[in-house]
């Protein structure tokens, strides 16, 4: 299996670390109703539930760029390369989004998109 295809894991377990961050320390969650605790947060907690959210966003585009690249037989370095970028920018997103950076946030967003853009390119 390719580093790219292995970057499709990475990206599922993604909303999970983030979600798991928000709870961290965080008090009165009730499991029967995550969301509507989660709604209740603030600060660093609901950035980090948002970007929770976004991650569930991104990760189809991300999972059928791969795949097309790699059905398509793009050059594998290339697809590899950026898969790992893709993941690089998605972590950096997430740390940003937490640590209250939006600009930075937001082009570490535009990264991680035009490296799904890039992967159906590289398969035309």
């Amino acid at each position: 299996m390719t580093f790219a295809l292995w970057m499709i894991l990475v990206a599922i377990l993604m909303p999970l670390i983030t979600t798991g961050i928000s709870k961290v320390g965080g008090s009165g969650l009730d499991n029967s109703q995550p969301r509507l605790w989660q709604e209740s947060l603030t600060g660093w907690r609901r950035r980090a539930e948002w970007a929770h959210r976004n991650h569930f966003e991104a990760l189809p585009g991300f999972a059928a760029a791969v795949l097309v690249a790699t059905i398509a037989h793009a050059n594998p370095t290339t697809t590899n390369y950026i898969a790992g970028l893709w993941a690089l920018a998605r972590i950096g997103y997430t740390v940003l989004y937490i640590t209250d950076k939006p600009t930075l946030r937001s082009l570490s967003w535009g990264v991680s998109l035009f490296c799904v853009i890039a992967l159906f390119v590289i398969s035309a």
